[in-house]
């Protein structure tokens, strides 16, 4: 039986950077799962459209579809955003929501190899704070996330790690910048907690004015590629125990 499409769905941007990363993302998935068909469809701003790729998928005859959404957290987008959109493809679909990519040990691994890209180094984790700079939402469960996964990466050994939001909520980076300075930490740094560039991880960018380290986003590492393999393989399964596969 033929393994069901991975459909990522994206939230779409009028930042040409961020379709950019998407694709970039997206090639390293294929390259990491040669043969699994990938494709990808915007929520908003950008083409092809979710509802387009499905009535695509649908004409040339697949059945099986895995939609992963190209999030970090289950907030608005996740929880009626996407399934409004996949309710309404062709019936003939058989279609499985498979998680956010967060929280995941992967992501925390993409964070630190940003980290240390932008010019730190293991050795200087004691000494350096860090601001886990997050989009923002206005969802209580997609904050309380962000603030696990600061209290969990703090555990690794990093002077301090702070939660910010570019929207919705606070801190905002830049109080975070200075919270971590007012601590003692001999440098901080900035990692933003974002796929893709846009406007709001501009926002964290200029909120890190007073930093000493700005990471890159995440956008096509090899981590972040692996995370929705395992996301896609975890909603494949149910799926393919259904068809008595």
């Amino acid at each position: 039986m033929r393994r069901p499409v991975l459909l990522v769905v994206a939230h779409g941007s009028r930042d040409p950077r961020h379709a950019a990363t998407v694709h970039d993302l997206v090639r390293r998935v294929r390259a990491q799962r040669p043969g699994l068909r990938v494709e990808t469809g915007f929520l908003d701003f950008n083409v092809p459209s979710v509802g387009a790729v499905l009535e695509s998928l649908d004409a040339e005859g697949v059945r099986d579809v895995v939609a992963l959404p190209l999030l970090l957290t289950r907030a608005f987008h996740a929880k009626a955003d996407i399934p409004a959109v996949l309710s309404e493809a062709p019936p003939r679909l058989r279609i499985r929501q498979a998680d956010v990519l967060g929280p995941s040990p992967l992501l925390v691994a993409a964070l630190e190899r940003r980290l240390y890209e932008a010019g730190l180094t293991p050795a200087d984790k004691s000494s350096t704070g860090v601001v886990l700079a997050s989009a923002g939402s206005s969802d209580p469960e997609a904050i309380a996330v962000i603030a696990d996964v600061a209290r969990e990466w703090r555990h690794t050994g990093w002077c301090a790690v702070r939660p910010a939001f570019a929207s919705a909520s606070l801190p905002r980076t830049e109080d975070a910048v200075r919270e971590l300075r007012e601590l003692g930490c001999a440098r901080v740094a900035v990692a933003p907690y974002v796929l893709a560039p846009g406007r709001l991880p501009d926002r964290i960018a200029r909120g890190a004015a007073e930093a000493d380290v700005l990471a890159d986003v995440l956008g096509p590492s090899p981590e972040v590629a692996r995370v929705l393999l395992e996301r896609y393989d975890a909603a494949r399964t149910p799926l393919l125990t259904a068809l008595g596969a």
